[in-house]
């Protein structure tokens, strides 16, 4: 048996839509905060995240230094290489999961929120795509106004709809 013939392999080499829908979007947070972090600093009001050491919880250093205009570290490096991985790979899986790769995707994204302005696909599509909506919102527009965009009490808040909002959309596609 050959290594392409196992189910694990074919997985990792052809993910499906929602994982490279995920790796996609994933990677373009990354590359935001990483672009944040360079301009003004993504920790706080003129505090610069050291990304290896956040998400390590300072096992692997400072958590953050003070920003002092625009400068590299290392970890702004690492973590914009991450980013970029990410959304290479979620490219990658689109060009699989869709006919024309990540075009046909752009094209059908309106279709994938069609519930933000019409009930035609029950209410439950339209409440999961404005739970989704509200979550990033929220996110966003928290993060602009208090210049922090690493804070654990607005990933708590933000995340809830908008994970109850994909949960929604994702039940509504498995029964269909």
């Amino acid at each position: 048996m050959s290594m392409a013939d196992n189910d694990w392999y074919s997985a990792l080499t052809r993910p499906s839509r929602a994982v490279s829908t995920t790796m996609l979007a994933l990677g373009m947070w990354v590359i935001l905060l990483t672009i944040v972090n360079l301009i003004q600093g993504a920790y706080g009001p003129g505090f610069k995240v050291l990304w290896l050491g956040f998400l390590s919880n300072g096992a692997l250093g400072d958590i953050y230094v003070a920003h002092d205009g625009i400068s590299f570290v290392m970890d702004d490096i690492v973590f914009g290489v991450l980013g970029s991985a990410l959304i290479v790979s979620g490219m990658l899986g689109m060009k699989s999961a869709f006919e024309n790769g990540i075009s046909d995707w752009f094209k059908n994204l309106p279709n994938t929120f069609s519930g933000l302005f019409s009930t035609e696909a029950g209410a439950r599509k339209s409440i999961a795509d404005w739970l989704v909506v509200l979550g990033l919102v929220f996110y966003i527009g928290w993060s602009i106004q208090n210049d922090t965009w690493v804070d654990p009490g607005v990933f708590a808040v933000s995340i809830t709809p908008f994970t109850f909002g994909i949960g929604l959309n994702l039940l509504d596609s498995a029964e269909s």
